[in-house]
């Protein structure tokens, strides 16, 4: 299934216990359908020491979430469903995604 989020699209959280957050799209996951969000479902984690960190402990990093608890946001910031809509332009097909909310391109 092609997912209509894409990396650097900023999305908000409509389901879970991140329910309200928002934030930019690291990575995306096609083959679990699953997305990395920058600053939202953070996991506590032990690291050992190392050069990115010297001395070790306990550090906080992003968890993935599935698709079907994130929206992409509009341009106000709500989220909004998409649809995309197709055009030849000098022979190629361009394919441009519509905020459901607004009409506008995203």
């Amino acid at each position: 299934m092609k997912l209509k989020i894409k990396k650097g699209d900023t999305v908000v959280v409509v389901a879970g216990n991140n329910k309200g957050a928002t934030g930019r799209v690291l990575q995306v996951h096609p083959s679990t359908m699953q997305v990395l969000i920058e600053g939202v479902n953070l996991r506590k984690k032990a690291v050992r020491p190392s050069q990115q960190h010297p001395n070790g402990g306990i550090i906080s990093v992003e968890a993935p979430i599935h698709y079907s608890n994130v929206q992409l946001a509009d341009k106000k910031g709500k989220p909004t469903r998409v649809t995309r809509e197709r055009s030849v332009v000098s022979g190629k097909t361009v394919v441009k995604r519509i905020a459901k909310t607004t009409g506008e391109e995203i």
